[in-house]
């Protein structure tokens, strides 16, 4: 029995591999000029949402292992961009909040992240873009 070979660009798992890829090369170095890693302008965009995230709840919605999400927040706290707070909750729990600079340092960084987007989205054109977040969603649920 004899079993045809498919590229390895014929598998799902590797055509999204290789988009997140080119994405996130474009994304570093657009955020590279403002000095911020792609996981920080994910800390602050998920902060911008105003809501009081544990670092656990954070770490899981910014795609980070807790440990590695913890260092950065260091190096946010140092750099300004960001304070923790104990959680009015539960006192054993830390919130992380944006700080003014943070705020506005967010918004240089998105404008640079909604530009990337509006690319891709030309290239796949608005509903397509909308159709493949739609079906990415749905991978991840």
């Amino acid at each position: 029995m004899q079993t045809s070979a498919n590229s390895i660009q014929d598998y799902l798992s590797y055509a999204l591999a290789a988009a997140h890829r080119k994405m996130t090369s474009s994304l570093t170095a657009r955020l590279k000029r403002h000095g911020i890693q792609i996981e920080a302008w994910r800390i602050l965009e998920t902060l911008e949402s105003g809501q009081r995230l544990t670092m656990g709840q954070l770490a899981e919605v910014v795609l980070m292992n807790p440990p590695t999400l913890t260092k950065l927040v260091d190096r946010m706290v140092s750099d300004g961009l960001v304070h923790r707070q104990v959680a009015q909750a539960d006192q054993r729990q830390i919130n992380v909040l944006p700080t003014a600079l943070g705020k506005k340092r967010m918004l240089q960084i998105r404008q640079e992240v909604q530009e990337q987007d509006t690319e891709y989205q030309s290239l796949l054109g608005k509903e397509e873009a909308d159709k493949l977040i739609k079906l990415l969603r749905d991978v991840i649920q």
